[in-house]
């Protein structure tokens, strides 16, 4: 089957030989995305919320520029620096996804994250 590689100037480029997406047939791949801006620059240094709110948005610029949205993500998996951090991650988390329609995901501890930030979250999409 052949695959479509996403990419957008509305979230950051790739700091590696990966692609922001893949589309295969009706199904979306997103990379894990961490809380840089379309620039680059990293947002919220310390700030697990800010992050958040950076890693939440950069996952719907990529997921726009496959034609897809948030509303349309069936499985999450969020990686964390630290799980003390959970309850700020996961309030966020929820005003993005909402509890009725939220996708699956699990959620894991990482002794450490690219560019040393607190949280980064990949995703997988299916448009209907």
């Amino acid at each position: 089957m052949p695959h479509q590689i996403i990419l957008t100037d509305q979230a950051p480029a790739p700091i590696g030989p990966y692609s922001q997406a893949v589309k295969a047939g009706n199904t979306v791949y997103v990379s894990g995305q961490i809380p840089l801006d379309a620039a680059g620059q990293l947002v919220g240094e310390g700030d697990v919320a800010a992050q958040t709110h950076q890693v939440l948005r950069n996952l719907s610029a990529v997921l726009a520029a496959a034609g897809l949205a948030l509303t349309d993500v069936v499985k999450c998996s969020i990686f964390v620096k630290d799980l003390g951090n959970f309850a700020t991650i996961n309030q966020i988390y929820g005003t993005y996804f909402g509890e009725t329609a939220a996708p699956a995901r699990e959620t894991v501890e990482v002794s450490r994250l690219p560019r040393d930030v607190e949280v980064e979250i990949s995703c997988i999409a299916v448009q209907v």
